[in-house]
């Protein structure tokens, strides 16, 4: 990867830092910019191989979450056990030609059942809370603006390089999601939730580029980011209004509420001698 790649993976890892919403920040973090500067720069070819690489991403970020959260790894170890899963991933997928037709297939029905396992799991544990407290825990972490930005800086060309020697699987090398994970630390379970959902418009670009590539790449490209633009909108498109009176899996229980029972308070006096 060049220069150009590093100065973009550190562009968006910063603009991951400074946003609080963690739904934004995996939105932004989706954005198929490395893919389509590794797509420009190495002139690699999208087929099924790239498809299910999408779903290395979310390997990635699932490894990153459980070694961190459940396992209590230190977060740049669970990096390393991400970073590991990824490439085991990818190792498998480059010696085996995929169809197109089979990988986007397959992608999709594993996009599906982990959507409603997600859903499942989060009407149990009651999504709400869940989301209250990943938005609690968004804040900044204390470093300095101009060390920030170098520590970005060099894991961003530690990441290209390594990206380096995937060979076709480097479009879908998590490049920038090495330092999202860091900086994401607090909230990788919410995190890695809201990036599961938007993987679908990544899915989207490559499927939209693959069946015109051939083409030309800038009508690829063009094609592609239409493609992603559409689906993410979907996604994020509500389905219906969220319930708040009347409840369900949308609406969140008041903080605190007077219990039914106690009477109202009434000055000394008065009240008795209302009953009708």
């Amino acid at each position: 990867m060049t220069w150009s790649a590093v100065l973009l993976v550190t562009a968006v890892v910063w603009a991951v830092s400074v946003i609080r919403s963690v739904r934004l920040r995996a939105l932004v973090y989706s954005l198929p910019l490395p893919m389509t500067l590794a797509l420009v720069t190495t002139g690699y070819r999208v087929d099924g191989a790239q498809v299910l690489g999408v779903l290395g991403l979310n390997l990635f970020f699932v490894t990153v979450a459980v070694t961190h959260q459940r396992w209590r790894w230190p977060i740049l170890l669970a990096d390393v056990a991400g970073i590991a899963a990824y490439v085991a991933l990818s190792a498998g997928l480059v010696v085996v030609d995929i169809p197109f037709e089979v990988a986007l297939a397959s992608t999709l029905v594993l996009w599906l059942a982990a959507i409603l396992w997600l859903r499942r799991r989060a009407r149990r544990r009651g999504a709400c809370a869940q989301e209250t407290v990943a938005v609690a825990e968004t804040r900044p972490d204390g470093l300095p603006v101009l060390l920030k930005l170098v520590v970005i800086f060099v894991g961003a060309v530690l990441t290209a390089l390594l990206g380096a020697v995937l060979r076709g699987m480097v479009v879908t090398f998590p490049y920038s999601g090495v330092l999202v994970a860091v900086e994401a630390r607090r909230q990788l379970a919410e995190f890695s939730r809201h990036f599961a959902r938007n993987s679908l418009a990544l899915v989207g670009f490559l499927t939209a580029y693959h069946y015109f590539q051939d083409v030309s790449s800038a009508a690829a490209l063009g094609v592609g980011w239409t493609a992603f633009a559409v689906v993410a909108a979907a996604l994020h498109l509500p389905l219906r209004p969220r319930q708040v009176a009347h409840g369900g899996a949308a609406s969140c229980p008041p903080t605190a509420l007077r219990p039914a029972t106690e009477p109202p308070h009434l000055p000394a006096g008065q009240g008795a001698d209302r009953v009708e």
